[in-house]
């Protein structure tokens, strides 16, 4: 098939695979203790369910979707909530978070899948339906709900192509490619419940042709499964080739206009382990309690790919692979040029944790001194998203966020390309990263004061209405009485003609 290409990109990045990619996925342990963050997806957190003391089953709902941006969580395995309370989080802030822990009990006690039947038998609102209880969100990264996104796009829009997104382009990361070595049929299955809900008329997995091995288990699958429409595709190996408008580009040539998101041009693009999930909780009846995961780097003992139990902490998964080399630096979620640093190996797996890098020091940017910016323009040659880092940048650092947002810096994927090619060394994501939440921040206390305008001006209308009536109610009574005393002094002045005709009458009769 034709393949395009996207602007930019790293063609030459040391992958680092092979370290993990050549052994099969194995199960880790149920861990003594699982930890769930309320918020592990985009939106709002999940409201909790359980209180502590309560026991519960795998499989079971321990905490439910709030809001439509938002998912609800399973336990992966039966125990006693043992509390709900603030502990660390995956997340670069190094905040803590409201968080379930759950004490196993080793039984692995389950509650009972309810599969449906014949996928093809129900509505597209009950598979819907049935992806939002079983908790799924992209597994890639992004952690978007992955119901809302299937909501929205089936309904109202017009989806002509499926591309089921196992393009892992960032170094080290090999969850997917083992995913679609050893599942491949699982998989396949997926995207055909994927386009029966979408209505598309065609579907692509993408693969990079790096991984020979992978796409020729692919190829077979899909000769034994005898589906025309979905069909796999080698591309390049080129940094960020597994973006969402990257990978769009290279299939279809199709570019996403700035600030649009696919599903506008007639494209849904999921991660090949979302797909495999929604396989899971339409023809299983299983909800979303693990994901495959990459334990690797120099710091860790036995790289490989790991199915974990979402909750558990990440020492369980290092102790599993054999523990720690004695090269260990550092611990990154995520791969060397996305990921972040974590503070501790005591934080949980959460349903967005790809990657858990161990790395050495050879292994870990290090910290270079900035200089000024020479405006070489190499940046925006490696941009990916077409954007002009060097002018976001200077608007960046000058506090300039309507230039910044002009320049449309949320179309930033934060993939790093422009780092590692800049000569001045100048941490330009760093800079973006702080650009888009000042943005945010101040949009949401514009928002907020917003409200409070409409609530004071909404006050003051009330104030001014309960006034006028009070005015009216005022007169009303006023006239009220002023009729009436205008009616005794008529009736006291008939009154006293009659009495005068009267005694008139009386003086004549005389």
């Amino acid at each position: 098939m034709r393949l395009w290409r996207f602007n930019g990109g790293l063609p030459s990045l040391a992958e680092h695979k092979n370290e993990s990619s050549h052994l099969p996925i194995e199960a880790a342990p149920i861990p003594s203790e699982l930890v769930y963050p309320l918020r592990q997806h985009i939106g709002n957190a999940a409201k909790p369910l359980v209180k502590a003391g309560e026991k519960v089953l795998r499989g079971q709902k321990i905490a439910d979707a709030h809001g439509l941006i938002s998912a609800p969580i399973h336990a992966a395995s039966s125990g006693v909530v043992a509390d709900i309370s603030d502990k660390l989080i995956p997340h670069p802030s190094g905040f803590s978070a409201p968080c379930i822990t759950i004490k196993t009990d080793g039984l692995d006690n389950a509650v009972t899948p309810t599969p449906l039947a014949d996928y093809r038998q129900a509505s597209i609102q009950e598979l819907i339906d049935t992806v939002r209880e079983a908790g799924i969100v992209g597994l890639g990264g992004a952690a978007f709900p992955t119901a809302m996104k299937l909501d929205n796009q089936s309904v109202v829009r017009d989806i002509k192509t499926l591309i089921l997104n196992g393009a892992e382009c960032e170094p080290y990361i090999s969850c997917d490619d083992r995913l679609l070595k050893e599942r491949a049929k699982q998989v396949i299955k997926g995207a055909e419940i994927l386009l029966f809900m979408l209505g598309a008329k065609e579907a692509f997995i993408a693969i990079e042709d790096n991984a020979p091995e992978t796409y020729q288990a692919v190829q077979l699958a899909l000769k034994e499964h005898a589906n025309s429409i979905i069909k796999a595709a080698q591309i390049p190996t080129i940094y960020p080739t597994g973006g969402e408008k990257q990978l769009i580009k290279t299939l279809t040539g199709k570019e996403v206009p700035p600030g649009d998101i696919p599903a506008n041009i007639g494209i849904v693009s999921i991660n090949v382990g979302t797909v495999y999930a929604v396989q899971q909780a339409i023809e299983e009846g299983l909800p979303l309690t693990s994901r495959i995961a990459t334990v690797t780097g120099e710091g860790v003992t036995t790289p490989r790919n790991v199915e974990v139990r979402i909750g558990t902490p990440i020492n369980t998964l290092i102790e599993f692979c054999d523990g720690y080399s004695n090269t260990v630096e550092r611990l990154i979620m995520g791969g060397p040029m996305m990921g972040f640093a974590l503070l501790n190996d005591e934080i949980p797996i959460v349903k967005a944790s790809n990657c858990i890098l161990v790395a050495s020091k050879q292994e870990v940017i290090t910290e270079k001194k900035a200089m000024p910016c020479i405006r070489c323009g190499l940046c925006a040659s490696a941009c990916p998203a077409n954007l002009l880092p060097q002018q976001l940048y200077w608007h960046s650092r000058s506090d300039q966020f309507d230039k910044v947002e002009g320049l449309n810096l949320f179309d930033c994927i934060e993939c790093g390309c422009c780092d590692v090619v800049c000569p001045s060394h100048i941490p330009l994501v760093q800079h973006f990263r702080y650009a888009k939440s000042a943005i945010k921040v101040k949009n949401h206390e514009k928002h907020q004061s917003n409200v409070a305008r409409d609530r004071f001006e909404a006050r003051e209308t009330r104030l001014a209405r309960d006034k006028a009536e009070r005015a009216e109610r005022s007169r009303k009574k006023k006239a009220a009485l002023k009729g009436g005393s205008a009616k005794e002094e008529v009736a006291a002045a008939i009154k006293r003609s009659n009495e005068k005709k009267q005694q008139s009458s009386a003086e004549t009769t005389k």
